[in-house]
């Protein structure tokens, strides 16, 4: 699969996908020391997302996504991306201040509703900084 995406925060990366229809709250959610998803109640509990492309929906929760996040960027246990299906400003802010802050920023690439559907985790993502995405579509595998 070959689509193009709206890049929030442009840039490129790839990676297996880690993918879920649920949001998540990075407070509480994800563990900036290990890059652990640690919601028990979410579908992606005790996945590591460190170096992956994280597919999400949307975040939930507040700001604190952001300060998570961040953090996560410095401690080197962030996702290599992350897929949304709408603009997200909580992972856009964490990108860009990561990006001034430790000169590394997480890119994030806004894809429509069928194609993000199309999405499964163990696929091979590849992302351009113009947004487009190549999507392996062999059988996934977590």
């Amino acid at each position: 699969m070959h689509t193009t995406g709206t890049p929030i925060i442009p840039g490129t990366a790839s990676g297996s996908a880690l993918v879920s229809n649920e949001p998540l709250s990075f407070w509480g959610g994800y563990d900036p020391l290990t890059g652990e998803i640690i919601d028990r109640r979410h579908p992606l509990s005790g996945e590591i997302a460190v170096g992956r492309v994280l597919c999400l929906p949307f975040s939930r929760g507040s700001s604190t996504t952001t300060a998570i996040l961040l953090e996560a960027v410095r401690a080197g246990t962030a996702p290599a991306a992350i897929i949304t299906t709408g603009i997200d400003s909580f992972f856009a802010l964490a990108s860009v201040v990561a990006g001034v802050m430790y000169g590394q920023e997480v890119p994030v690439i806004a894809l429509d509703a069928a194609d993000f559907a199309r999405l499964r985790t163990g696929q091979q993502i590849e992302i351009s900084a113009s947004g487009s995405i190549l999507v392996e579509l062999r059988e996934a595998t977590p």
